[in-house]
């Protein structure tokens, strides 16, 4: 199991696409901070981007995207510096008039199509404290060509109202996360932490595959070392420097998120979740739960039960 799907999955990841902006001339726009992660592409015209907390703008060229993995407040800009208009009413009055993109400024020398994704409970732990607050695909890579045929993808399907378009659109724009991810880790990965700059590490990374394979069987750093052929002693150093934490300690942690996951959706027994995922009782996996979690699991099933 390879661990960005395997977390991913987890997570249940949903993308979905929002209205558009059209601007031109000089213009800006101010974004309150959006839930789970904000994407946005540059179909035509350059502009800038600015979040709060960050020093530097981000200049956006046409298909150019960024990813924004912070609840943080954001600007997008061209033309002279001029006061933002917030984007709130902007986006409302264009569903009221005409259903269309946002407009602001003179003209249409830019136009900006955006979306983001929505996660579970567990995404900032697992994944978006992990990422730097703004990842930005250059226009030219790969990535950025396969997220503006996504978006021209979701595009098309959600105006001709095919059968099951939105369904396809999900994924679609879930496949331009994955790619936006893919690109980051193979050009930046020390701007990463935890698992996920384990992914690009020759020794950490078939160690993480592993244990995210079979989180059921008695892992030693012995046996994980064989895995990327390195010596016990490698693998816990590297494993310990790289991700954070020692791999029998990192393994004790996914196997929590595991059964958390299944209290939280399901209603396998106990003991089941326990044995699927590596403890050799139900006593055992409560024992382990409660350290980690402060809750027994029982407990942590009651909490987190679905409202009816």
């Amino acid at each position: 199991m390879d661990p960005l799907e395997n977390v991913l999955s987890l997570l249940e990841t949903r993308g979905y696409l929002s209205s558009g902006l059209v601007a031109g001339g000089s213009w800006a726009v101010a974004f309150d901070p959006p839930e789970g992660v904000k994407f946005n592409t540059v179909r035509r015209g350059r502009c800038r981007l600015a979040v709060d907390g960050l020093p530097d703008e981000v200049d956006l060229a046409e298909g150019d995207c960024f990813l924004l993995t912070r609840p943080t407040a954001f600007r997008l800009a061209g033309g002279e510096p001029t006061t933002p208009v917030p984007a709130g009413p902007l986006f409302a009055a264009a569903a009221v008039t005409h259903g269309g993109p946002a407009r602001t400024g003179e003209g249409a020398d830019v136009d900006l199509i955006g979306g983001g994704f929505t996660f579970g409970a567990r995404a900032r732990a697992l994944l978006l404290d992990a990422l730097p607050p703004v990842l930005h695909v250059p226009a030219g890579t790969p990535e950025a060509a396969t997220a503006l045929w996504a978006i021209g993808q979701v595009d098309a399907e959600l105006r001709q109202d095919r059968p099951a378009a939105g369904l396809v659109a999900e994924h679609l724009v879930v496949v331009m996360l994955i790619q936006v991810l893919r690109r980051h880790l193979a050009t930046d990965p020390r701007s990463t932490s935890g698992w996920l700059a384990g992914l690009g590490d020759p020794v950490v990374a078939p160690a993480l595959r592993a244990l995210h394979t079979h989180p059921d069987r008695a892992w030693t750093v012995a046996a994980l070392a064989r895995t990327a052929a390195v010596s016990r002693s490698t693998m816990a150093a590297r494993f310990r420097d790289v991700v954070g934490r020692g791999p029998v300690d990192y393994l004790t942690g996914w196997r929590i998120e595991l059964a958390a996951d299944r209290l939280r959706r399901g209603a396998d027994t106990i003991s089941v979740i326990a044995r699927d995922i590596g403890y050799g009782s139900e006593s055992a996996l409560s024992v382990a739960f409660k350290r980690v979690t402060g809750q027994s699991p029982a407990s942590y099933r009651r909490a987190h039960a679905p409202t009816p």
